[in-house]
């Protein structure tokens, strides 16, 4: 299972800045320390291409963001101050979620029969759905799952991509990049109150009341994720894994406990391997009042899949030198 991580590109926030930017480093530590992802595992991306950027976003937007000519109301909007250091590091968190999926697609290709196993592999960043096409939002600049389903694509690896959107807010970035594309099927269960304040449209949306609690939140998964996973018709998933319903966020408004966190991720992940369905996932959000817990739930997410998938595919994954960018 191979592990995609991009701490050591901090953003250089304000100190007041509400942005939990340090839960990358402290969660690349513990399943280090834990030993749930062994180091030679782990590996730092190669930054996205313009080319690949410019599969899902526009021209004009791109080079106002790496050429730092943002206007004050995108910056607002977005939610981080700009510096060349947000831009290595959203490049990078693309490229992160986009090693992922050519990871788990590689392996998957490599198996001589279906596999007994969950082929799966994380970025440990990622997860930026709030970003559309022309412009950055919630602390999103480009939006990772769109970039490498479109990667995924154009290399001719997959055809059909399912994005699965357990975050608690909408993803409705991705939902608006892939509103006329019948190949990326999008689901969402996200709180029906919760921001962004105007939805857009997926493919299958679950939107769920504030307070919403462990056995509501798993009963309203279950079908609505077999359901996606047989109309998508998917051969990669890329699974949105925010830690952000959790009842101690600051954001998320929901009332899932950490160990129904555990088991929405033992479900996901279930569903995918009993449909032979390989998974690049990105962690998204996680705003909990104590740190310690969002890398606590984040870093379940991690053994859970560590634990679930294939011991006994031939050979090590290939993984591109991503010591710097292309």
């Amino acid at each position: 299972m191979d592990v995609f991580y991009t701490d050591q590109f901090a953003l250089p926030l304000p100190a007041t800045h509400s942005f939990p930017a340090a839960k990358y480093a402290l969660l690349r530590r513990r399943i280090l320390d834990e030993g749930i992802v062994s180091p030679e595992r782990m590996h730092v991306p190669a930054a996205c291409s313009r080319e690949e950027i410019l599969r899902v976003h526009d021209p004009a937007y791109y080079e106002r963001v790496v050429e730092g000519r943002l206007s004050e109301s995108e910056v607002r909007e977005m939610g981080l101050p700009w510096s060349q250091e947000l831009v290595e590091r959203s490049l990078r968190s693309c490229g992160a979620t986009v090693e992922a999926a050519r990871s788990v697609l590689g392996e998957l290709a490599r198996w001589d029969a279906r596999p007994d196993g969950l082929c799966v592999a994380f970025n440990l960043a990622g997860g930026t759905h709030h970003a559309f096409r022309d412009h950055g939002a919630g602390y999103c600049v480009f939006n990772d799952a769109a970039v490498a389903a479109r990667a995924m694509q154009a290399e001719r690896l997959c055809r059909r991509v399912l994005v699965i959107d357990c975050d608690v807010h909408q993803g409705d970035g991705t939902a608006s990049i892939f509103a006329d594309d019948p190949e990326v099927y999008t689901f969402s269960i996200h709180g029906a109150r919760n921001y962004p304040l105007r939805k857009q449209r997926s493919r299958l949306d679950v939107e769920l009341e504030d307070g919403t609690g462990d056995d509501a939140y798993l009963a309203a998964l279950e079908p609505a994720l077999e359901t996606a996973i047989e109309v998508s018709e998917a051969e990669l998933a890329i699974y949105l894994a925010g830690s952000d319903p959790y009842a101690g966020d600051r954001l998320g408004r929901m009332k899932l406990s950490r160990e129904g966190l555990a088991a929405r991720d033992r479900l996901v992940f279930e569903a995918c391997r009993e449909a032979g369905l390989p998974v690049a996932t990105a962690m998204a959000g996680g705003y909990a009042r104590d740190i310690n817990d969002t890398v606590a739930i984040q870093s379940e997410t991690v053994r859970i899949a560590a634990s679930m998938s294939g011991r006994s595919a031939p050979g090590p994954t290939s993984i591109r030198d991503g010591s710097s960018g292309r």
